[in-house]
């Protein structure tokens, strides 16, 4: 249903009626990849009608049970070191939630017992004291939730948070750091390793905020590095992005002591939570979602159990129940590589609070809110900070014609997006073979693309003739790689990009869209 309000908005009119115009997208004949961005489109709509009733049922947590004596085990009595690294890999303050997602992280692993030296952070650091956080110097993480910023370490922030300076501090070199604290893993073969990372993804990869993105071959072969250099006993991975699953499919050995949870698997989108207008809402002042579902998930998990007599098996299925099942819309949380590594418990990684030690849980009582919360695809999260930034500012205001603008340079990049992908392959296919060949998903246990190389190359050779994908258009990736996986080369997609894009204008939002 569309909302009056935005038939009636002349301001805003202009975006209604390209639209109009972009939903024919499913219908017309040449629209083999349009249809990708006809989705979130129809979200962009959507923002402008009025909000749903939050429909009532009852939530029952699914806890941790009480472990066996066997397996039991005080971490404290263990002989290595306990080290995190924790990384949040966009910008902006639309991305809010990421930073908070790594600063609550923090926060759990410091009651846990972690020490500072081994806990180190990567954060651009831009939304504590932005100007849109209506709480300078605070960070939350959930509605009514206490500061999550207050002592987190500035290890790595502006522009020393790089995939660079990540594989550098995760295999211990410090002589290969630009900047930042200096701090590394400098762990042995006794130590654990804790790995947690938020941000927008992509089929194959996860962003950074500066420099380049981080591609899922290039972790595997940090991850190798690591394994052969006999520099932990036992690692475990938390990935919270969209079409997370992509970054170990068919890449991370069983045989390595590893173990890695993603928020979703290689297909589909991970979501925010705590958005403003949707339950639970956060404070009415905050325009961002406060946080990620799968992330929340293990999160307040961990704030309330005893994490020395829960299992990282357990929480995994905590997690799973939460974010696959407590939500209209959902994702399906993975595991991979060494399934061994799942019967450990969590104080092995995270530590556990001394102030959980005597938690119980009742089955019968609810731990979570007896409505349905609604969650966000992450593109979409991002969207709607933009719509409720410019339906709080003030009519006739600086405010009100800035968030205009911006939203219609983000229709303007997303309409460019969805049309240059959709010409490409065109004519890298044409128009009888293009539908199959840029929707096929390989099947489970098989890698995205047999050349990474390729994959670099192919996108490097769009973004110089057409200009940077940014959070929304990386989900374009799988069809990149496809191209890849077809024989399509570097010469072949310059020519296409070239003819695609020879007429593009780009706005200045594009820096911004490019965190």
């Amino acid at each position: 249903m569309w909302d009056p309000r935005f038939e009636a908005d002349d301001e805003i009119s202009g975006v209604h009626d390209s639209k109009v115009d972009h939903l024919n997208c499913s219908m017309s004949s040449s629209s083999h990849v349009y249809g990708y961005g006809c989705a979130t489109f129809l979200f962009l709509i959507a923002l402008l009608s009025s909000i749903a009733q939050s429909q009532g049922v009852i939530i029952n947590s699914t806890s941790a049970s009480s472990l066996p004596s066997s397996v039991r085990r005080d971490s404290t009595t263990a002989e290595g070191k306990q080290w995190a690294v924790l990384v949040a890999g966009s910008a902006g303050y639309e991305n809010y939630r990421h930073q908070a997602d790594v600063c609550h992280a923090y926060q759990i692993l410091k009651k846990g017992g972690l020490k500072d030296e081994n806990i180190i952070v990567f954060m651009y650091d831009d939304i504590a004291f932005h100007v849109d956080n209506p709480r300078p110097g605070i960070i939350i993480n959930k509605p009514f939730g206490h500061d999550v910023y207050a002592g987190v370490p500035k290890d790595y922030t502006g522009d020393n948070c790089t995939v660079d300076n990540l594989f550098a501090v995760l295999l211990g070199n410090k002589s290969a750091l630009t900047g930042g604290s200096g701090k590394v893993v400098d762990s042995g073969p006794n130590d654990n390793i804790f790995i947690y990372y938020a941000d927008h993804g992509a089929p194959g990869l996860v962003g950074m905020p500066i420099g380049k993105d981080l591609y899922a071959k290039d972790l595997i072969q940090v991850l190798k590095k690591q394994q052969e250099a006999n520099s932990y006993k036992s690692m475990v991975f938390y990935l919270e992005a969209c079409e997370s699953g992509s970054m170990f499919e068919g890449l991370l050995p069983s045989n390595w002591s590893i173990y890695a949870i993603t928020a979703a698997n290689g297909e589909e989108s991970s979501y925010g939570i705590y958005c403003p207008g949707y339950y639970p809402a956060p404070p009415p002042e905050f325009l961002t979602c406060l946080g990620d579902v799968f992330s929340i998930s293990w999160m307040e998990d961990s704030d309330l159990h005893d994490m020395s007599q829960e299992t990282l098996q357990q929480q995994y299925e905590v997690v799973r129940r939460r974010t696959g099942y407590d939500y209209e819309d959902m994702s399906h949380v993975k595991q991979y590589g060494n399934m061994e590594l799942s019967k450990e418990l969590l104080s092995s990684y995270v530590g556990t609070n001394a102030a959980n030690d005597n938690y119980a849980t009742n089955n019968n009582i609810e731990e979570y809110p007896s409505m349905i919360p609604r969650v966000f695809d992450q593109r979409e999260a991002t969207l709607l900070h933009f719509w409720h930034k410019y339906q709080e500012a003030p009519d006739g205001s600086d405010k009100k014609v800035e968030a205009h603008r911006d939203l219609l340079r983000l229709h303007s990049h997303i309409r460019h997006v969805d049309r240059s992908l959709n010409h490409i392959a065109s004519t890298l296919f044409g128009d009888a073979n293009a539908a199959n060949a840029m929707k096929h998903v390989r099947p489970s246990g098989q890698p995205l693309v047999d050349d990474w190389d390729c994959l670099k190359g192919l996108v490097e050779a769009y973004e110089k003739q057409c200009g940077g994908l940014s959070w929304y258009g990386k989900k374009y990736t799988r069809v990149i790689a496809n191209m890849c996986n077809a024989g399509i080369n570097v010469e072949q997609m310059i020519g296409a990009s070239t003819r695609a894009c020879s007429s593009r204008t780009t706005g200045s939002l594009q820096n911004e869209l490019d965190k």
